[in-house]
């Protein structure tokens, strides 16, 4: 599914999803990653839930951050495919096959555009489950 270095097929909308899904399984399963991991107050002697709550977060961030990369990487390679498109259908107006192809790219730029939408959602849902259960052990550091 991804490349060994972490980037996504951007080809094929279908496995860029695919991918994509996987790669969110951090932001999926965090409720059950702070349920098992950070313990509640009857419990909080026996776990370091500072040191805990630092790493899952780290963990998070990091997905994020790839995550969000690989899908900005795909948005400009798929740009750049519409782009030369256009100068070759400026060139040849008439060619069906070149129109047609346009219209497929642009149709999966827009759908690859709307995954950041989905990649704030997710982000933002993680981040306040984290904040609600790991507030009076570790403090993230503040983002400029």
């Amino acid at each position: 599914m991804a490349a060994p270095d972490g980037t996504l097929n951007c080809e094929d909308f279908s496995m860029f999803q695919e991918v994509l899904k996987v790669m969110r399984n951090i932001d999926d399963r965090i409720v059950h990653a702070l349920n098992t991991t950070v313990p509640t107050v009857s419990f909080s002697g026996k776990v370091d839930a500072t040191q805990t709550c630092k790493q899952l977060y780290e963990s998070m961030m990091e997905a994020h951050l790839n995550r969000d990369k690989a899908i900005k990487a795909c948005i400009a390679q798929t740009s750049e495919v519409v782009g030369k498109l256009r100068e070759e259908r400026a060139k040849d107006s008439e060619n069906l096959a070149i129109i047609k192809q346009l219209r497929k790219e642009q149709t999966k730029l827009k759908l690859m555009q709307s995954e950041l939408n989905v990649e704030e959602v997710v982000n933002d849902r993680s981040l306040k489950v984290f904040r609600e259960r790991c507030r009076i052990h570790y403090t993230p550091p503040k983002v400029n």
